[in-house]
């Protein structure tokens, strides 16, 4: 393993059940911590949707399944590809699953939550098959998200937040840019 220079911005990783907020809290902290930055900084923010765009657009995966609707992920190749992205730090990474990364890449794990019945109705929204809702939907209320994240990294660093509002979302959004405050005064 190289060793990399310190990072100057903290990268933070927002997980959950698909269906709890991830891409909508992301996009909302990328815009908010955007927003605090100068010209002047070396490193720029940087949100990365892990499924959706950054599997897909880097061949980090085996092909779609049609089933599932979704990328079948080759994590290995995963990882290779976000091993050299996150090290200057500065990443908001947004993935269903948390427990791959190594923990050394990653400052603060937010696993968002909600109840399972507004999640079962987000999920019909989105068209999802009756066995991924039912699947997702059990995760949910078995906490599997939350557990893997206590599992995989130091309990300090994991924060469980409710996302079933847009006042929630705001909220949530503004505690975690309070925390990327505290980490640059307690990392300069």
């Amino acid at each position: 393993m190289t060793e990399h220079p310190p990072r100057r911005l903290p990268n933070v990783l927002i997980t959950g059940t698909p269906g709890t907020g991830k891409t909508t809290h992301a996009n909302q902290l990328f815009e908010a911590l955007q927003a605090t930055q100068s010209e002047d900084d070396e490193v720029k923010w940087e949100h990365i949707n892990v499924g959706d765009e950054f599997v897909k657009n880097r061949g980090c995966h085996s092909g779609f399944n049609e089933e599932w609707q979704s990328w079948d992920v080759d994590e290995d190749k995963l990882l290779d590809e976000l091993e050299l992205v996150q090290v200057p730090g500065g990443k908001i990474l947004d993935w269903h699953t948390c427990d791959i990364f190594p923990e050394r890449w990653i400052d603060l794990v937010v696993v968002l939550r909600c109840d399972h019945a507004l999640l079962w109705s987000r999920l019909e929204k989105r068209a999802y098959p009756l066995a991924k809702i039912q699947e997702n939907n059990t995760a949910e209320i078995m906490e599997v998200v939350l557990m893997d994240a206590r599992e995989s990294y130091a309990e300090e660093i994991v924060v469980e937040l409710k996302s079933e509002s847009p006042e929630e979302v705001e909220e949530n959004v503004a505690r975690i840019v309070a925390w990327v405050e505290a980490w640059r005064k307690d990392h300069s």
